[in-house]
């Protein structure tokens, strides 16, 4: 009941309908973030696209200027002098059979992202139901499915993020933590919108960036007012 009474509290505190400058949308959100942990401020974008038509899909990969806040497990598959280049990069598990073998096996997951190389894709297909559901299935889009894993495995660890349009036409991407304050939170939103923005794909009519809304992990969304697209 306290975390309700924080989120009632934290309603009050702003004007819901209204659509804010990025500086104060993005203090709205940090003041708002009131759990005992640090939250992750996510960006939600509406697009004015039909995610239905594949001409009309959204999606690309961004290392944001601040990171993201957390620091991710890489599990590369891959052989030889690429797997050495993995390790090398701080990959935090290389492998090849063995690894595909222990997923199986094991149901192990105790990674956030994996990387192979174009070689090892027949193997890593044949786990393909068991990645895709997580979102763990590697893709040339994403950049996961590489010749140059040592680059992939920094980008990763840097602060990768994939941006995707969803169903109902929406991007979800986490760009950063509460302890990040608004300077790092606004540097991370102006590069991620930017790149959606360029994005855009050349048969969407009218409106491009229908809402676009900022929040944290157990906080209220708070409307950016967005102009550009």
């Amino acid at each position: 009941m306290k975390l309700a009474k924080k989120y009632a509290e934290s309603i009050k505190s702003y004007e819901r309908s209204k659509a804010y400058d990025l500086g104060e949308a993005a203090k709205i959100v940090l003041d708002t973030a009131k759990a005992k942990f640090d939250e992750t401020i996510e960006l939600h974008v509406r697009l004015g696209v039909d995610p239905r038509q594949a001409d009309q899909q959204v999606r690309g990969v961004l290392v944001l200027p601040n990171g993201t806040g957390k620091t991710k497990k890489v599990l590369v598959v891959a052989k030889g002098d690429k797997a050495d280049a993995a390790q090398a990069a701080g990959a935090d598990f290389v492998g090849a059979e063995e690894m595909i073998t222990r997923i199986q096996k094991e149901n192990w997951f105790d990674f956030d992202v994996m990387i192979t190389t174009p070689d090892m894709m027949g193997m890593v297909g044949r786990i393909g139901r068991i990645l895709g559901p997580k979102g763990l299935m590697p893709n040339p889009k994403s950049g996961t499915v590489t010749m140059d894993v040592a680059k992939a495995v920094k980008e990763v660890k840097a602060g990768k993020v994939e941006y995707r349009l969803d169903k109902t036409a929406i991007i979800h991407v986490p760009i950063g933590k509460k302890s990040f304050g608004v300077e790092k939170i606004t540097e991370n939103f102006t590069a991620l919108m930017d790149a959606i923005v360029k994005a855009k794909p050349a048969t969407a009519k009218g409106q491009y960036i229908k809402s676009v809304t900022l929040s944290a992990t157990m906080g209220p969304g708070v409307r950016v007012s967005y102009n550009k697209g």
